[in-house]
């Protein structure tokens, strides 16, 4: 959350939460073969605290699991996020944020994909560029301020878990 600065969208509309996954005994089986599947990735994202706000990016719609694409074979992994407001300077952050989870949390085989949705965002082109350069997020990431901004984001809350 932004120091006593003015934020940008004071009054964001809070969505509902979507239930919890409910897990099987093939989930809990080791020996059972687990692809990994959208509502994985989902779960996931979906209580990464915007940077803004004392919410989810679930609870502002910002991440849905219908905008989380998985291809377990092919080893690929997107998602798009949709900013609160077309002019949020947290776009890149938030993206960031949605990255480094999946770059700690899934196998390295994943090529991991996240952008903003499309027609969302006035820089749509320019965060999408950013998030997709490798050289780009790892020097953001060597970043000690940065970092810890994102790793905030990515603190769990008891209200989110």
């Amino acid at each position: 959350m932004s120091g006593g600065t003015r934020l940008e969208n004071a009054n964001p509309l809070i969505f509902q939460r979507t239930g919890e996954r409910l897990q099987t005994a093939n989930d809990e089986d080791e020996d059972v073969a687990d692809p990994i599947d959208d509502r994985e990735i989902f779960d996931l994202i979906r209580s990464i605290n915007d940077p803004e706000h004392p919410l989810s990016l679930e609870e502002l719609n910002v991440v849905e699991q219908v905008r989380v694409r998985v291809d377990d074979q092919e080893n690929t992994v997107g998602v798009e996020f949709t900013p609160t407001i077309p002019h949020c300077s947290m776009a890149t952050l938030i993206g960031l944020s949605i990255k480094v989870k999946l770059l700690r949390s899934l196998p390295e085989r994943f090529k991991i994909d996240v952008h903003i949705t499309p027609g969302t965002h006035a820089s749509e082109d320019a965060v999408n560029k950013q998030l997709a350069d490798k050289e780009r997020v790892a020097a953001a990431l060597e970043n000690s301020q940065l970092l810890e901004v994102v790793n905030q984001c990515l603190i769990s809350n008891a209200r989110t878990g």
